[in-house]
């Protein structure tokens, strides 16, 4: 069975993953370009989803992490409209459900090497590339698989122009996250004394 603190970490992981789906990730300009009218920001072209699926594996653990995404997965697939084109038992269709689906094995991963090493940002950063690296890995067999048995709603998609989309544009933005996440994971770390 789960602890209570997995059970803990496995919810705000799961309210994270859902509030990250819907937020666009953005850098700063440097503070020599900020002026009176603000803070002028750039899109990375990706959301905090991944970035939640990595920080509770490195916070929670490997359980609190596969657990999150298991009833993120779950209410996406039911009845509630978590994933980022809506929900329901027909979005295994879309391309982009065999990432989601690697969010299970990416959490679990990543929490596993996160609490097997040392607490260092080194170790935390290559925690969440092996998170990352799964996901990606499940995404693009999911692609391929798909795209081998026509069972994806973009049959008029070529392969290669999926991967590009759901792979490769993201990964810049997708690493700029990891580098956000495990700063802040070791920070947070070292505060709650774990």
């Amino acid at each position: 069975m789960f602890s209570p603190t997995e059970l803990l970490w496995a919810l705000i992981g799961l309210l994270l993953t859902i509030g990250g789906t819907f937020l666009e990730a953005s850098l700063p300009s440097p503070p020599w370009q900020w002026s009176d009218s603000g803070i002028p920001t750039y899109p990375l072209g990706v959301t905090y989803q991944i970035g939640a699926v990595l920080l509770v594996g490195c916070l929670g653990g490997k359980n609190a992490g596969a657990l999150s995404q298991i009833a993120y997965l779950v209410l996406g697939l039911t009845w509630l409209p978590v994933f980022t084109q809506g929900g329901g038992i027909s979005y295994i269709k879309e391309p982009s459900f065999g990432y989601l689906l690697g969010f299970v094995p990416g959490a679990w991963l990543c929490g596993f090497v996160a609490f097997r090493t040392p607490l260092k940002l080194e170790s935390l950063a290559f925690s969440c590339l092996c998170g990352l690296l799964t996901v990606h890995v499940i995404g693009l067999s999911y692609l391929v698989l798909s795209d081998w048995l026509s069972w994806t709603n973009t049959s008029d998609v070529p392969l290669w122009s999926a991967v590009l989309r759901y792979s490769f544009y993201a990964l810049p933005g997708q690493l700029a996250i990891v580098c956000a996440i495990t700063v802040l994971a070791f920070i947070l770390r070292h505060l709650i004394f774990y």
